[in-house]
């Protein structure tokens, strides 16, 4: 199954990484801490729709890394592989 996001929304794959505490600890991405802030995106809609019907263009394209609002996206798991959809409007950055 494969996700196809419509209007200005996007499927990012969050980035997951073990974090090292100051003593040294690796604590797996399977501990319970908040949301991850970053991912790659994965698939893009095609737009939102202006008042007077035409397309506006996605700023961010397939590949990019960005960096979102922490509470905005939507989880959804398809095939034990956790993705995020959320609006292009909550992306406040990529990172280059």
């Amino acid at each position: 199954m494969t996700l196809r996001p419509l209007g200005d929304r996007l499927i990012v794959e969050p980035t997951k990484e073990d974090e090292i505490t100051k003593s040294g600890i690796i604590l797996p991405d399977t501990i319970d801490r908040e949301k991850p802030e970053e991912g790659k995106v994965i698939a893009i809609g095609s737009g939102k729709l202006s008042e007077n019907g035409t397309r506006i263009p996605m700023e961010v394209k397939v590949g990019d890394t960005v960096v979102f609002k922490k509470y905005a996206p939507d989880e959804v798991k398809i095939d034990d592989k956790e993705y995020f959809v959320l609006s292009e409007s909550d992306i406040m950055a990529v990172i280059e």
